[in-house]
């Protein structure tokens, strides 16, 4: 079984920073694309893609944080990270991390998985 373990969020205000963490453990034989998603408190809003990296180090940002925020990951670690500044009241929402893994060799095929969340909450 494969987990995914956010920590590293809180209650900031407007202009700080936070640093969020995800680390997977269990059977990982290789990992693929990672991603942090983010769920606002308002049933109105979709979830949204912050930030995602492939296993080549390439990266995708969503416009409202392009410029503030730096996804990276540390393969030994099986850790992704989510690097958060000028942090803004709109940014308040739970984020979780989603990882595409492959849990033994091959012929077992990637699988998805999420984490259960971390809240970040900034004031203004």
């Amino acid at each position: 079984q494969v987990q995914l373990v956010e920590s590293g969020g809180g209650l900031v205000q407007a202009g700080e920073t936070l640093r969020l963490s995800c680390a997977a453990s269990g059977s990982i034989f290789a990992i693929n694309k990672l991603a942090w998603y983010r769920q606002a408190q308002d049933p109105g809003k979709p979830r949204e893609l912050v930030a995602s990296i492939n296993s080549d180090g390439g990266t995708n940002y969503a416009d409202s944080v392009r410029g503030r925020f730096t996804i990276s990951r540390d393969d030994a670690k099986n850790t992704l990270y989510l690097e958060m500044n000028s942090l803004k009241p709109e940014d308040t929402a739970v984020y979780s991390c989603y990882a595409i893994i492959r849990p033994s060799p091959p012929p077992a095929f990637f699988r998805q998985y999420w984490g259960q969340g971390t809240q970040v909450t900034v004031s203004s």
